[in-house]
């Protein structure tokens, strides 16, 4: 099964393309959702979170994520230990479902792609962008805060460049290029790797 890996900072538009995927038939596999998922029901899982920040972090059974957000916030050691936790539990699991899939290829949502090292099990990786401004209008909107929430979101991700240059293909969600035609053509591209 061909894997695509699509990535886009805060506010790229990047679940609106993968939307569009889907509407074309791609199975989609929603890293965001999944890991939330793993984070409550893998049994390993929520054993080594519980071991790492105290069973406190878990109340009947669902993962406290306001106490979890607390104990990581400013603190890159646990969050990496923690990201050591989630992360390979979601690599599992996506190839598990990946297997499941029909269709020439498969698409994995991911904000943190390249972060988090998934993008070596891909094929190819696409990036969503928009500019600095849109991206903060869009994610502002969406979760009602304010800009310097999602500039300190922003702060946590690689810089947009980086990400740029770093993909295969790049989707210009900003508004003056046509997005559906991009997809497409990507669509296209991906049928017959």
């Amino acid at each position: 099964m061909i894997k695509i890996g699509i990535t886009g900072g805060i506010g790229s538009g990047k679940s609106t393309v993968c939307r569009v995927f889907s509407l074309l038939g791609v199975a989609v596999y929603d890293s965001d959702s999944q890991a939330r998922r793993l984070m409550e029901s893998d049994r390993e899982v929520v054993r080594r979170i519980e071991t790492l920040f105290g069973e406190g972090v878990y109340r009947d059974g669902m993962l406290d994520r306001k106490a979890l957000s607390g104990k990581i916030f400013g603190d890159s050691s646990l969050r990496e230990k923690l990201n050591a936790i989630v992360h390979p539990a979601v690599e599992a699991d996506f190839l598990r479902w990946a297997e499941r899939q029909q269709g020439p290829y498969v698409l994995e949502e991911a904000a943190i792609l390249f972060e988090s090292g998934a993008w070596r099990r891909m094929d190819a990786v696409v990036t969503v962008t928009a500019p600095e401004a849109v991206r903060i209008r869009r994610a502002c909107l969406r979760d009602r805060c304010d800009e310097a929430a999602v500039r300190a979101r922003m702060a946590a991700q690689i810089d947009e460049r980086e990400r740029i240059a770093r993909a295969d293909y790049v989707i210009r969600n900003d508004g003056r290029e046509p997005v559906i035609a991009r997809i497409l053509e990507l669509h296209e591209i991906f049928s017959r790797l």
